[in-house]
């Protein structure tokens, strides 16, 4: 291990207690039923669950659960933490890749995911598309999809590098996400994807 991989690892270390910390308090306050509740840069985020946001949720939890069967670890609003300035993330959905396992807190690494979505909510809709994407690169998540239901459209962003994703491709609601060349090796189909509002005529 070098200096800097010594150093990253202490500042992980230092993020990972930080984040605990706050969760903790977290745990400790009354939060309303149906409410997500995250940590992206340090500052603590709500948003209600409505139900256009889980079918869509459930949707891709199909289509993950079709291709690589009941026994994937697949993970919905389950607390990973991510590189950055406390990041403590639970993305919408989460595939974690064969044989991983927990570290010696019992948490899953970053390290291990292998894709990630989240659907948009209004009041956190600009972290999923700005800092929790910066950090989803930096963590090499080999696919990170957003699926928008007041824009009717997906965004699927694939070749993690240098803290971007070289890869930005937009999918209208109704067409097909081809990732048949990623780590996922599937096609979702958005046809059934429930919108905000009904298209424009």
């Amino acid at each position: 291990m070098t200096v800097l991989d010594d150093r990253i690892a202490m500042a992980e270390s230092d993020n990972t207690r930080q984040l605990d910390e706050m969760f903790d308090r977290l745990e400790k306050m009354p939060v309303p039923e149906g409410y997500k509740v995250e940590i992206v840069g340090g500052a603590v985020y709500m948003a209600p669950q409505r139900d256009i946001h889980w079918e869509t949720i459930r949707m891709i939890l199909w289509a993950l659960e079709d291709r690589f069967g009941r026994q994937a670890r697949l993970f919905s609003d389950v607390r990973i933490d991510f590189p950055g300035h406390r990041n403590g993330f639970c993305p919408d959905v989460a595939k974690i890749r064969d044989g991983a396992r927990k570290d010696d807190q019992g948490k899953w690494r970053y390290q291990d995911v292998e894709f990630v979505a989240e659907v948009i909510s209004k009041d956190t809709a600009q972290n999923d598309y700005d800092p929790k994407k910066t950090a989803y690169a930096l963590a090499q998540v080999p696919v990170y999809l957003i699926a928008d239901p007041y824009v009717r459209k997906c965004r699927l962003f694939t070749h993690p590098k240098n803290g971007t994703y070289v890869s930005d491709t937009s999918i209208d609601y109704g067409g097909e996400v081809d990732m048949t060349t990623t780590p996922v090796g599937l096609v979702l189909k958005t046809d059934g994807f429930p919108c905000d509002r009904p298209p424009l005529a």
